[in-house]
């Protein structure tokens, strides 16, 4: 559980260019959305846009569904692919549905979408990013590659608009949420 991870909170223990956030977003969105954006850039060997969105995500869910991390499973849209499937690192930290535990899943797909369904005590909700959202990364991430192509300079602008989505997007904004089925 994320709750017992113990990762600092100082400032000066971060690089220059993520500094600037750590306060204000600790104090926004929450010490667990901190933690898991870590912890989850940390396992992605990068800070990235769509494992970033990953994780405010599977934070959204285990909200929305009133459930503690390790109690949801997941169905990813995402693909196994990058850039989309990046969005399956921060939904399997943020929720503690691991591929090893097989909470997660993930399968192939040539369409990879910003989609999962997540599953908790009898109750089934399908989350997406809002349109306006996924237009947002998609032409960013574009305009960057059709500007770089993969060179150092089009990670450095990765990293930054990562940085910038953490520090400024609401979980409790970016998603569209459908209840597919209820027990309730």
């Amino acid at each position: 559980m994320l709750s017992c991870v113990q990762l600092p909170i100082d400032p000066a223990l971060y690089q220059d260019d993520v500094r600037p956030i750590v306060s204000k977003t600790i104090e926004r969105f929450g010490l667990e959305e901190w933690k898991a954006g870590v912890l989850t850039n940390s396992l992605h060997g990068h800070l990235g846009i769509y494992a970033i969105m990953g994780v405010k995500m599977g934070l959204a869910a285990i909200e929305y569904l009133g459930v503690e991390p390790g109690a949801v499973s997941i169905r990813s849209y995402a693909g196994m692919k990058p850039p989309v499937s990046c969005m399956n690192d921060g939904l399997q930290v943020s929720a503690e549905a691991t591929f090893g535990h097989g909470l997660i899943s993930s399968p192939p797909t040539d369409m990879p979408i910003p989609m999962a369904d997540f599953t908790a005590n009898g109750r089934v909700i399908q989350m997406r990013f809002k349109q306006n959202v996924e237009s947002m990364i998609k032409n960013e991430i574009r305009q960057a590659f059709d500007k770089y192509a993969h060179t150092p300079p089009y990670w450095e602008y990765v990293r930054k608009l990562a940085i910038q989505y953490w520090a400024e997007l609401d979980r409790k904004e970016l998603f569209d949420i459908v209840e597919i089925t209820s027990s309730r």
